[in-house]
């Protein structure tokens, strides 16, 4: 999916943290936004994800204009098309790995239900084979960034928003993860990244300077 920002300005708090940004994110690629700390990278990733409205300026997906999207509709393409990396994480650590892949369980809360046919195909595109019965507390960092690209890649979502993903990663775990963003995108994905690192920025078809 095609995910424009045209003339996007935000205030938070009385003070303007983004001034007529416009950008582009195709699919098949992985779009950076970069710029020093405070320049407003989270707040336009949150735009761009209907997380958080703007004051001005438009969001259209695939051509048409979401920026008045009701709470109803949002809801639709977060469930529908959209899945999120942040810095938390959003794993469920008192859960079990397969739980927080499929977000099913069975009335009694003893099995996880979903298609395990394609939770098992994920875990092992994301190198978390034989795991799923741990409980996601027992995960790294850097396997909890590979928990969440699993959950992503199990409900088929067509855009990824991701946030410093490689904040508190050591050196192999953030190839890692680079790479899995980077193969993600390559099926045909919008990959959207706020990011500081090098290596991520380098990663990236696109490189977009928030604030420039």
């Amino acid at each position: 999916m095609l995910i424009e920002g045209q003339d996007l300005s935000v205030s938070i708090g009385g003070r303007r943290v983004l001034e007529s940004e416009t950008i582009s994110c195709k699919p098949g690629m992985m779009t950076a936004l970069v710029g020093p700390s405070g320049c407003g990278k989270t707040t336009l990733l949150h735009c761009l994800g209907l997380l958080l409205p703007v004051d001005q300026g438009r969001i259209l997906i695939d051509g048409d204009d979401v920026t008045k999207y009701s709470t109803v509709a949002r809801r639709h393409f977060w469930r529908d098309h959209a899945a999120f990396i942040l810095q938390d994480y959003g794993i469920m650590d008192d859960e079990s790995i397969a739980f927080n892949i499929t977000m099913g369980v069975s009335l009694l809360g003893k099995r996880v239900t979903g298609n395990q046919a394609r939770l098992v195909e994920v875990l092992e595109q994301t190198g978390l084979q034989g795991r799923e019965n741990e409980l996601a507390s027992h995960l790294s960092g850097g396997e909890k960034q590979r928990l969440a690209l699993a959950r992503a890649i199990y409900k088929d979502a067509s855009i990824l928003f991701i946030d410093e993903p490689t904040a508190s990663l050591d050196a192999a775990n953030r190839k890692k993860v680079i790479e899995l963003f980077s193969d993600f995108a390559m099926r045909g994905r919008t990959v959207i990244v706020a990011t500081h690192d090098s290596e991520m920025i380098n990663a990236c078809g696109v490189r977009h300077e928030v604030g420039s």
